[in-house]
């Protein structure tokens, strides 16, 4: 039997282009056989752009409803890694293995103000002095990308996942952090999970992951892998 097709979802304000092609990860996976699909998520790329906040209440079974038939692989940054770990929730046979990258902390326990600053910077039409919204800020000044989208999404969304969800996820996961991430720390989330283990990404920050070699490498290493 061969390995089944690869999903790659990208994270917030960027695409599936930005992330994933312009990198090299299809590229390289291709070369290895696989099969490819990375959607641009709801609200991003060459996907609608809703400006109500309740067209992203449900982002996950809208990613469920475009990824292919199970099992498959998937990688998945930030709010891709979110969306994944949602979607294989609530339908653990469509995973064979798991990579979910610049999640921690963030994601079970958030915080709603540093939400509430991302969403301000997303919609201002002046630079933020904060270096991170300021990057945000770029992102979403982007051609491919809508700021209103973008607002609906981190106020339609709900970014937390319950712990008792992640009880459910059954298939191995690999998760990768960066030592200087802001999401962290991973520990609470790896030990939800009941098949984890963790990468730590040293000397990299959110942002610089999906350009990091440790997690390409990493993460083409953990969904390379064999059916026992």
């Amino acid at each position: 039997m061969g390995l089944p097709p690869v999903v790659l979802v990208h994270g917030f304000a960027t695409s599936a282009r930005r992330t994933w092609r312009s990198l090299g990860w299809i590229d390289l996976l291709r070369e290895a056989g696989r099969e490819v699909h990375a959607p641009d998520v709801l609200g991003h790329g060459a996907a609608p752009k809703p400006h109500e906040p309740a067209a992203y209440a449900d982002l996950e079974s809208w990613l469920a409803e475009r990824l292919p038939d199970g099992p498959i692989d998937a990688i998945g940054f930030s709010l891709g890694a979110r969306l994944l770990l949602g979607v294989a929730s609530d339908h653990p046979h469509r995973f064979r293995r798991l990579v979910v990258a610049g999640v921690g902390r963030n994601i079970l326990y958030g915080d709603p103000e540093y939400r509430r600053r991302v969403a301000l910077a997303v919609a201002a039409t002046r630079p933020s002095e904060d270096p991170p919204m300021a990057y945000f800020a770029a992102l979403a000044d982007r051609p491919d990308m809508d700021r209103a989208a973008l607002v609906a999404l981190l106020e339609g969304f709900e970014a937390n996942i319950a712990i008792s969800r992640l009880a459910h996820v059954t298939c191995p996961v690999l998760v990768v952090l960066g030592d200087r991430d802001r999401s962290g720390p991973p520990d609470d989330l790896v030990a939800a999970l009941p098949d984890a283990e963790l990468r730590t990404l040293r000397g990299v920050d959110h942002f610089a992951t999906p350009k990091n070699y440790d997690f390409l490498s990493a993460a083409l290493d953990w969904v390379g892998k064999p059916p026992p």
